[in-house]
């Protein structure tokens, strides 16, 4: 296999998981931190999709670190495939959830107006920030989900 950015047990893979992970978390910290989030149905599965999304890099970056530790190869075709799958499956659900809350946000704020009034119903600037974060966390892993994607096909 060949030895590319974002690959698994090189630094550059680590750096892409821990992006992803703390992104992800950044946009569970900035959803739970606005209130009546839990009112909203996509906002709910925004948490859950970056919940997942928080387990999944997290995992891979200490695997990634204890490749790095002892110097060994992670690029076999079992481990790589799993790869792919586990991203392309994290990156839809991320994508879904992060789009389905924009979608929200954009409703309330642009169409129903809840966030410019002078005394606005709904912490819309807070909810804007965890699904930026969310979109972020969504880019980080399309890297890795399309490098592993190409790691995969040529093996």
């Amino acid at each position: 296999m060949k030895d590319m950015f974002g690959s698994p047990g090189s630094v550059s893979g680590l750096m892409l998981r821990i992006g992803q992970c703390l992104c992800a978390a950044a946009s569970i910290g900035w959803m739970v931190s606005a209130t009546g989030f839990s009112n909203y149905t996509a906002f709910c599965y925004l948490i859950a999709s970056m919940g997942l999304q928080v387990l999944w890099s997290f995992g891979l970056a200490c695997l990634d670190m204890y490749a790095l530790r002892i110097k060994k190869d992670l690029q076999n075709a079992v481990l790589v495939s799993l790869f792919v799958v586990g991203d392309w499956v994290t990156a839809t659900l991320s994508l879904a959830a992060a789009c389905s809350s924009a979608g929200i946000v954009v409703l309330y704020a642009r169409d129903l107006h809840f966030c410019a009034s002078t005394k606005p119903q709904l912490p819309c600037s807070r909810f804007e920030i965890s699904i930026a974060m969310a979109f972020i966390t969504w880019f980080f892993i399309a890297i890795s989900s399309h490098v592993m994607f190409w790691l995969l096909a040529s093996a």
